[in-house]
């Protein structure tokens, strides 16, 4: 496990009852090692890359040579997968466990399609679904027309929102069935009648002794989500009538009982406050993202707690407190924002960069959890998940919680790449938000909107702007202290060294060079940077007399992508389709000659871990068409020529020759 998640557990760990605390190992890579300072394991491991997360062969073989007796998952990664749990117990011959609640039945749990058989068991309503996985577009087909548009194409694997796509036309279907398939960890996926207006997502949490004795702690609504992805969530749920509400808690009680459930899970549900309906979901049978708002309402340490369940403790020794359906949930109210890097203006494009500067809101009923602090360097990459932060704010009722996120959004400022936080701004503001008044689909209906007002809503700069009165002649009426979060000044001068790190590299005497800044012509650091210098390199004798240019500008794409050959587009050529964000370019769709239509998807591009569409805002012939170089994809930078299309003329002339999907 990487990033926040890991130094909340850890910190549990740390805090947990016995003495002297347990010994943990950590984790991490090279480039993402944040978590060590703020969760201060025993000993850190160090591991190849990001992949070795997902090794399994590997991670037994570190658990078995550190005599580790318990794996904590966190979340993502291999926390829901059956086989890790098997292998982490039978290799070690039960010397040790993965936390959770084994392996049989995250086998039931984990798969959706036989946890939708479990709630039918358990006489909780389902949708209509297939019965079986399919890899089979056509089988997906023929379901889609049993039971009408729209439906849900799901991998019968992975969570947090990958893998799921929403079919609303035929023409959409294959397209949704190919990029689940993609994103699924199995490459199995089922299709699901969908419940999409008026309905929202409500998840109730468990807790299990794995004897059958199994306890609720309330719901969270996470129906503000963008392509199934959540961004806010809100516990307890906002609703006066609690009817389905407890229903759906008493139908994930007896599901739970029903498998001798073990330590956390989530119940998730579709709701409709208005009919009183609700239907079933998903289990995820771990720790969950937004386990803190629970947290906050009911003042129960789930992390604690479910350390304390894998280790043989009831909920009566943890002091879990009982929870009554006929009584209300608790008074309190709270809501964690997601606070990601990303860009809401540019289609939420990943912000990569590294965080020059951080600081986070504090005060009564504010918690944040997060991995990034002024302590270390922090780079956002490609290579794990954007989340930055999570700003969990609670107060004694709804609008009081309101108004103190409503603050601790404008005291939170984060510098060197973008993030979403004016987007989460311009959602607390929102009167349909302040009422309460959301479904699944709210965020996805009003997104425009909403990113429109975000940009009257920037992200707070590291310093406020004030007004300033003075005795002395003002040369400004006002001094902005946020020109830049670091300053440079004419003559300053750096002396650079370069030298391999690759062990087996053959010795080679660093490479020295100098640089100095003649004149400062723009500081917007680390945004941008431009200045003239004199530059001197390995083996010049003198400096040259005639400076360089240097212009240093931020960037969400990757040195790879950069140091391609790949042909930049010409924003102002109609005639060029570029590429809309920095990825792995994964699927090519057409061909030079095709004839394609406005809106026709064309390509496909992978950014973490999510296939998106690259649709043509044009219609015309293809001229020429970017060519995949490897096999499993090529990394690409924002802006990169994908095609040249022209003579839209063409297209009505041969109507019949359209190539790619529409």
């Amino acid at each position: 496990m990487e990033g926040e998640i890991a130094v909340r557990i850890l910190r549990a760990c740390r805090e947990l009852p016995t003495n002297p605390p347990p010994t943990t190992f950590a984790l991490y890579t090279p480039t993402d090692k944040t978590h060590l300072l703020l969760g201060r394991p025993t000993h850190a491991l160090e591991i190849p890359s990001p992949a070795s997360y997902t090794d399994i062969d590997f991670l037994v073989r570190l658990v078995k040579e550190n005599a580790v007796d318990a794996v904590h998952p966190g979340y993502g990664f291999l926390s829901e997968n059956a086989e890790f749990a098997r292998r982490i117990w039978e290799d070690t011959e039960g010397r040790a466990v993965v936390v959770g609640p084994g392996w049989e039945v995250l086998e039931e749990t984990g798969d959706k399609l036989r946890a939708r058989r479990l709630a039918e068991g358990c006489g909780v309503p389902v949708l209509p679904a297939l019965g079986e996985a399919t890899e089979n577009v056509e089988a997906v087909r023929r379901f889609a027309r049993e039971v009408g548009l729209p439906i849900m194409v799901k991998a019968v694997d992975g969570g947090g929102g990958r893998a799921i796509r929403l079919v609303r036309e035929e023409a959409e279907l294959e397209s949704a069935v190919r990029r689940a398939l993609g994103e699924s960890p199995s490459k199995r996926v089922f299709a699901e009648k969908a419940a999409v207006d008026g309905f929202r997502h409500i998840e109730v949490q468990i807790l299990g002794e794995g004897n059958g004795r199994v306890q609720h702690l309330w719901e969270r609504d996470c129906s503000v989500q963008r392509r199934f992805q959540k961004i806010v969530e809100v516990a307890p749920a906002q609703t006066k009538n609690r009817k389905a509400v407890v229903r759906a808690i008493d139908g994930a009680l007896r599901m739970a009982r029903k498998v001798k459930y073990l330590g956390l899970g989530t119940w998730e549900f579709l709701l409709n406050v208005d009919t009183a309906e609700f239907f079933f979901l998903e289990i995820n049978p771990r720790l969950q993202v937004e386990h803190t708002i629970t947290e906050s309402i009911t003042s129960v340490d789930l992390v604690t707690t479910q350390l304390l369940l894998a280790q043989g403790s009831s909920l009566q020794d943890i002091g879990i407190p009982e929870a009554p359906l006929d009584e209300p949930p608790p008074q309190l109210s709270s809501i964690q924002l997601r606070v990601c890097a990303e860009d809401p203006t540019s289609d939420f494009a990943l912000s990569i960069g590294k965080i020059a500067e951080c600081h986070f809101p504090n005060g009564i009923g504010i918690r944040v959890e997060t991995h990034i602090s002024n302590l270390a360097e922090c780079i956002v990459g490609s290579d794990f998940d954007n989340l930055v932060a999570k700003i969990v704010v609670t107060g004694r009722d709804w609008n009081e919680m309101l108004r103190r996120s409503r603050r601790a959004l404008e005291d939170t400022r984060i510098i060197g790449v973008k993030t979403n936080t004016p987007l989460l701004r311009a959602v607390l503001e929102n009167k349909d938000f302040v009422r309460g008044s959301f479904d699944n689909r709210w965020l996805e209906s009003r997104l425009l909107q909403l990113v429109k007002h975000s940009s009257n809503l920037q992200e707070p700069s590291s310093e406020p702007t004030y007004a300033v009165k003075s005795s002395n002649p003002p040369t400004s009426t006002a001094v902005n202290l946020a020109s830049a979060s670091t300053s440079f000044r004419k003559g300053d001068a750096w002396s650079l060294e370069l030298s391999s790190i690759v062990a087996d590299a053959p010795q080679q005497k660093a490479q020295n060079h100098h640089l100095v800044i003649d004149r400062l012509l723009r500081n917007d650091f680390p945004d941008l940077l431009e200045a003239d210098i004199t530059y001197t390199s390995p083996g010049d004798p003198s400096p040259s007399r005639e400076p360089y240019r240097l212009v240093v500008n931020s960037t969400k794409t990757s040195a790879q992508a950069l140091a391609t050959s790949h042909r930049k587009g010409d924003p102002a050529n109609k005639n060029h389709l570029l590429v809309p964000l920095s990825g792995k370019l994964i699927e090519i769709l057409v061909e030079e000659g095709d004839i394609i239509g406005i809106n026709q998807v064309v390509a496909f591009i992978k950014q973490m871990k999510m296939e998106l569409e690259i649709r043509s805002p044009r219609s015309g012939t293809v001229k020429w068409v970017f060519e995949l170089e490897d096999e499993v994809g090529d990394d690409v930078a924002e802006g990169t020529l994908l095609a040249e299309i022209e003579d839209e003329a063409q297209l009505e002339e041969r109507p019949n020759n359209l190539k790619g999907r529409l």
